[in-house]
């Protein structure tokens, strides 16, 4: 496993895994198994840890549910879910997320407002498997070490979403829409802020990244290099069985959704739409205990010009995920690196077994535990097309070709497996931790993930 790996994506983790709520601001209507939850509960996870390039990290989040008289537990009638934490270089989340059913009568709204300043932001190229990723190149180990930073750029996102959910036809069929408004800042990574206050042997080197190649041979177009507007609307069709929302045991959830970011809303010269379909769906193997839920996605281009920056970006009905990366990470495949498969169209699967090994009660609280075991899968089904650049440009290593960056019809699946704990308190305010591994290591070396919620 690649040591840089292990600094981005588990951060030599110093999480603790804490629920600060289980003295909950509630009343309850006991019953000595399994109390009915009423009025306001939350839950609470902090953030501390240290990246080597990053700093430390500080901060946390939390959840509030308001469950009203319990007539509709385990639904929650609404939850507000809030987000702060930084790195003392310069990254941070900055995140207002809530959602209600209840809010307008018969009518689902979801609304995030976020931030966020992230300054090395992974970034390995178009294509999938024909964007050539050397681990060397990032390995200061190594004598082909190039940076850390080189597969890396910075970014600023601003965004407000908000969605609306109406039924169809009962509350299985129902249409979807809404508008956001996204802004993205690109830019190289700042050397000199990362280096800031290290020793001379410890600093990184001030050369190129991919990015910045990118830039230079035009594959990143001059106006989409700083980033842009990607003002958008939504409209959708969702068809949702499931029994319960967080850890369904039974039921399917399917949807096909439509998202446009026309020019005239302020975008510029990048005015495009795509469509994004998905599947997931759920069996009961074992009552109350063991579930099998598998989700399969499709997400396209259907017309325009989509920037660079955006074609990572994940289309659903409803996430309360603030990462819409991908694919690769903690929310598509996970164990493969962070937007390592991008292209103009491109599908995913994820198949994983659930089991709740053990409920309690603590201090009026229902608890479970839960263990996981997954296959993640994706690929680019069509790629984004360019023309290859003929001659390399300035390089900090010698007998590189231009076949060091581009190779052509090998994209494949990218396939990982692994597994996971999670800890759920009334069972809306769950907390993950995951852990995949790649098939193959051209997607790098492995990721641990912790945070909240199952991946669907």
């Amino acid at each position: 496993m690649e040591k840089n790996y292990i600094y981005t994506k588990a951060s030599i983790s110093l999480l603790v895994l804490l629920f600060i709520g289980l003295h909950a601001i509630s009343d309850t209507n006991s019953t000595e198994e399994k109390p009915v939850k009423t009025g306001w509960t939350f839950g609470a996870l902090p953030a501390v840890s240290y990246n080597t390039d990053l700093g430390f990290q500080y901060g946390g989040l939390v959840n509030f549910f308001y469950f009203g008289d319990g007539t509709t537990y385990p639904k929650y009638r609404h939850s507000i879910y809030a987000e702060i934490s930084r790195y003392t270089k310069g990254s941070g989340i900055n995140r207002l997320f809530y959602d209600s059913e209840f809010l307008i009568p018969n009518i689902r709204v979801t609304s995030d407002l976020s931030y966020f300043t992230e300054k090395a932001l992974d970034f390995y190229g178009f294509n999938g498997y024909n964007a050539v990723f050397n681990a060397d190149w990032e390995n200061d180990e190594h004598e082909l070490y190039v940076s850390r930073m080189f597969y890396r750029h910075e970014r600023q996102m601003f965004r407000f979403i908000t969605d609306f959910q109406g039924t169809l036809s009962g509350r299985q069929l129902r249409w979807v829409a809404g508008f956001g408004i996204l802004r993205n800042n690109v830019d190289a990574v700042d050397i000199d802020a990362l280096n800031d206050g290290r020793d001379e042997d410890d600093k990184l080197p001030d050369v190129p990244g991919l990015y910045d190649k990118y830039v230079e041979w035009g594959l990143i177009g001059e106006n989409e290099r700083d980033g842009g507007w990607s003002n958008n609307i939504k409209l959708g069709i969702v068809y949702d069985t499931r029994d319960n929302e967080p850890n369904p045991m039974k039921g399917m959830w399917s949807e096909v959704v439509f998202f446009a970011a026309p020019s005239f809303l302020g975008n510029g010269d990048f005015g495009f739409s795509r469509i994004s379909a998905t599947h997931r769906q759920y069996f009961t193997l074992v009552d109350e205990i063991l579930s099998f839920a598998y989700r399969l996605n499709y997400q396209g281009t259907i017309g325009g010009n989509v920037p660079f920056f955006m074609q990572p970006y994940q289309i659903n009905s409803f996430s309360a995920s603030s990462n819409t990366d991908g694919l690769g990470g903690s929310k598509t495949i996970r164990g493969v690196r962070r937007n390592r498969v991008v292209g103009d169209a491109m599908a995913y699967g994820n198949f994983e077994f659930r089991w709740k090994f053990l409920r309690t009660v603590i201090f009026n609280q229902n608890i479970y535990l839960a263990l996981n075991a997954f296959s993640d899968m994706g690929m680019v089904l069509r790629e984004i097309e360019f023309d290859r650049p003929d001659a390399i440009g300035e390089f900090p290593l010698d007998d590189v070709s231009i076949d060091d960056f581009f190779l052509t019809d090998k994209e494949t699946l990218h396939v990982t497996f692994g597994g996971g704990f999670r800890i759920a308190m009334n069972e809306n305010f769950i907390v993950a931790v995951d852990y995949g591994t790649p098939y193959d290591r051209r997607d790098g070396g492995g990721g641990l993930y912790i945070g909240l919620n199952f991946l669907f």
